[in-house]
């Protein structure tokens, strides 16, 4: 039987951490590479673990997250953006999701265990994250929520971490930046604000928030802020944790859009799955982004929420904005086959 498919754990136990650290610790790997073989598994292990530890509220957030990251990767595949972009394009802002995606788990999921292995044991362990390369303010920062239990400081500290993390491998990668982030369909996704994220609710709402510029660091640890406020909020929360003990995720729009009312398009999307194969990839972090980044006293103030953060009608009206961006552009491509061939 495998040994991280035990139906009674989600997270096995191991004993004598103490007298075999090195074997420890890559059998904490080996969990980690298990379940950060895709979108799917990535955000079933980060609701799994919020179950677990309903106190490491961030990784809620993060599966609510990661469930929008996997429907941006099937849009790709659905019928409005296979008709709108090139195979190459699709396949250039998948890896970019993916990258990302994968990038964040790799980095937070270790934590998330050395967290549950010091609370199983009642011993912190954090000194063992830089086994992991986790930078050296995440290292402080779980010793600091260890002794205090600030949930909220915590939460706002993965996030700071998380957006830091990526932005020299994913968003300043010389590829992605080349042919994603200057590309004209970042900034056609940019100007209609695509660059959202939704929770949804089984009453058929969506709320959520959005980023005009993705590539501003600022902006995204803003937006991750915005998100976390939202995701707890007294008014949503009970529906969004409905929503996600009941909902699997596929990766398809149709996860939530079966609840949203018959009189709004919907997008046809497929599973994740169905269009996707996992992608090897290769851990290349070069360096401690804590160590030449200034950690800013903005990045922990509380931004003010969205005056209405329900944003189903207002989705719903951008992609089908899209769809016509992309009706427009097929219409342009026959009336020039139509020149071509007379």
């Amino acid at each position: 039987m495998d040994e991280f498919t035990n139906t009674y754990r989600f997270l096995p136990y191991i004993p004598d951490f103490k007298q075999h650290k090195r074997d420890w610790i890559d059998f904490l790997y080996r969990i980690v590479c298990h379940h950060n073989q895709d979108n799917i598994t990535r955000t079933i292990a980060y609701q799994s673990f919020y179950l677990l530890h309903p106190e490491i509220k961030w990784s809620f957030l993060a599966s609510m997250v990661s469930r929008n990251a996997g429907w941006n990767m099937t849009d790709l595949e659905g019928e409005t953006f296979r008709n709108l972009l090139t195979s190459e394009t699709r396949k250039n802002l998948f890896m970019t999701y993916e990258r990302a995606n994968w990038s964040i788990f790799q980095d937070a999921f270790p934590q998330l265990l050395i967290y549950h292995y010091s609370t199983l044991y009642k011993e912190e362990m954090f000194h063992l994250l830089k086994d992991f390369q986790v930078s050296s303010f995440m290292q402080e920062e779980w010793n600091l929520f260890w002794e205090h239990r600030n949930e909220d400081r915590l939460v706002q500290s993965q996030i700071i971490n998380e957006q830091n993390l990526i932005q020299k491998p994913v968003i300043d990668h010389p590829v992605y930046k080349k042919k994603v982030f200057r590309s004209g369909l970042f900034f056609i996704e940019d100007h209609l604000h695509f660059c959202s994220v939704v929770f949804p609710s089984q009453n058929g709402e969506l709320i959520g928030a959005s980023v005009h510029d993705f590539r501003k660091l600022d902006d995204r640890i803003k937006l991750g802020n915005i998100l976390y406020q939202i995701l707890f909020h007294n008014d949503y929360y009970p529906s969004f944790y409905d929503f996600a003990r009941k909902v699997k995720p596929t990766g398809s729009r149709n996860d939530y859009e079966g609840f949203c009312a018959s009189s709004l398009t919907r997008t046809n999307t497929p599973s994740l799955t169905s269009v996707y194969d996992k992608v090897d990839h290769h851990w290349e972090l070069e360096e401690d982004w804590s160590h030449h980044t200034n950690v800013k006293k903005a990045w922990y103030h509380k931004p003010s929420l969205p005056e209405d953060p329900c944003m189903t009608k207002w989705f719903f009206h951008k992609q089908k904005q899209l769809k016509k961006v992309a009706w427009l552009k097929s219409m342009v491509i026959k009336n020039k086959e139509r020149t071509a061939g007379n």
